[in-house]
């Protein structure tokens, strides 16, 4: 890994690199036993990163709020005291001082959260790509490596398929001029014993024969027909046999 660390950040220098955990993509491009502990207490860590940036924002937006509300209070108060503030008076402008030195304090706090979380983010984010970008590299070499066995093999059988087609047209070579040797020699009745394994006519009649063998559809085609022949010889038949009453009239 510490090769590849070397090799992979110096890919990674000037690149803007997107969220991971937040691409569905990312995720698959992982097995169930590629995505290791290690990886799932990253994730786990990145996304709880992120979540604690939203709930930063979210809040900072609402102290501001909180604040402005509570200035705009204040000014109200300090036209109301006039010179001779009463005790309650006084009350509610310490409180309202003391709740916007608490916003204050808490919008600083998340201010540094909040500069350092985005480093923190990215940081984190880098480390879990270079995992990724190894994973992912050890995968190719693997899948690339099989790949090559793969296409070695079929062409070891291509090879060894040509080779038998060779062989086969030259045995059946050898059986044809055998078999018409053979009948001009001794004649059909004396080797008629041996037409049936040898009679190379026969053969190629044979796979003619299951070439041509009729489809489920001409099947059906021809029973079709064979249903409305019948018919049709009814119909054919039926003025004969009107026309016999017919001649009894008459």
């Amino acid at each position: 890994m510490a090769r590849s660390d070397e090799i992979f950040k110096a890919a990674l220098v000037g690149k803007r690199i997107p969220i991971l955990t937040l691409d569905n993509k990312w995720h698959r491009l992982f097995t169930q036993s590629e995505f290791t502990p290690e990886l799932k207490g990253m994730e786990k860590n990145l996304n709880d990163m992120l979540k604690r940036q939203a709930k930063l924002n979210t809040e900072t937006r609402e102290l501001k709020k909180l604040k402005k509300k509570l200035m705009d209070e204040v000014v109200i108060l300090a036209d109301a005291m006039g010179e001779r503030p009463t005790k309650k008076q006084d009350k509610e402008m310490a409180d309202h001082k003391r709740l916007i030195e608490e916003c204050n304090e808490k919008m600083d706090a998340y201010e540094e959260e909040l500069v350092e979380l985005p480093r923190q983010i990215n940081q984190l984010n880098n480390q879990l790509m270079l995992i990724t970008m190894d994973v992912c590299y050890r995968k190719l070499q693997q899948n690339t490596k099989e790949l090559s066995e793969i296409e070695e093999w079929i062409d070891g059988i291509r090879r060894e398929l040509k080779k038998k087609v060779v062989r086969k047209q030259e045995k059946e070579a050898v059986i044809n001029k055998l078999y018409a040797y053979m009948h001009d020699i001794f004649g059909a009745e004396v080797i008629e014993l041996f037409d049936m394994q040898y009679d190379p006519e026969e053969k190629y009649r044979r796979k003619e024969t299951a070439a041509q063998a009729v489809s489920p559809e001409k099947q059906t085609e021809g029973q079709e027909k064979q249903t409305g022949e019948p018919e049709k010889a009814e119909q054919a038949g039926q003025p004969e046999r009107n026309a016999e009453p017919e001649s009894k009239n008459t």
